[in-house]
């Protein structure tokens, strides 16, 4: 399932509920740092902390991909 499709999570999680009586695991697959050009697969970003100058860049990028979703 894609990590990063709301509408996949959404129908993991309603498929997960109508089981009964025995364990439900969701797996997900996901980019570590989707969205942000410099930490996208990175895995040396999992766990680190962006400076000031990093985190202004990664938040405008992930705005602006916001805004493209919206419309």
């Amino acid at each position: 399932m894609d990590a990063h499709d709301f509408d996949s999570i959404e129908k993991a999680f309603a498929e997960a509920d109508t089981v009964s009586g025995k364990p439900v695991a969701i797996i997900q697959k996901s980019v570590k740092g989707k969205g942000v050009s410099f930490m996208e697969n990175q895995v040396s970003w999992h766990g680190t902390a962006p400076n000031k100058e990093q985190y202004d860049t990664a938040m405008n990028e992930l705005d602006a991909q916001l805004k493209e979703l919206e419309g």
